[in-house]
């Protein structure tokens, strides 16, 4: 919050740029947040190679990605895919994403505000700059692995 975040959790209905959200302290938002959803897969999955896809993830595009409590590393480039086989469980299961986004859009938001009021010091030139599209975009989804030779 003191870096001119929300403060405090915001539900997100559906996966959307923080840049384009009315509420400044997530549109000019510099950070990292944390997505957090349960799924339900049918037992009949389980045991199959299988993949998880986070479509896009935009502004730095790293995503850390954590399954039912198991760190399955993290992503930085696209596709944004990786196994899921030995974390993904029949029934409930728990994803975190954690994506992390730079400073350009939070420089855009401070160019705005009077200099007493600003948040971050630079000496970088905000000129022009349009903001950046950030977050996970997705589509997200379960898929079956495609085996790379």
């Amino acid at each position: 919050e003191k870096w001119g975040g929300p403060g405090e959790p915001v539900r997100f209905d559906t996966l959307t740029d923080w840049a384009g959200h009315r509420n400044p302290a997530i549109k000019y938002y510099s950070g990292k947040a944390v997505y957090r959803t349960t799924f339900t897969v049918g037992c009949d999955l389980v045991g199959k190679t299988l993949a998880l896809e986070l479509g896009q993830v935009k502004d730095v595009g790293m995503a850390g990605v954590t399954l039912n409590g198991m760190d399955l590393g993290i992503l930085w480039r696209p596709p944004f895919r990786l196994e899921v086989t030995d974390a993904l469980k029949c029934g409930t299961n728990q994803l975190e994403v954690m994506v992390v986004n730079s400073w350009r859009n939070r420089l855009i938001g401070d160019e705005q505000l009077p200099q007493a009021k600003r948040l971050t010091r630079t000496n970088i030139k905000v000129q022009n700059w349009k903001l950046e599209e950030s977050g996970l975009l997705g589509p997200v989804r379960i898929m079956e692995k495609i085996i790379e030779n």
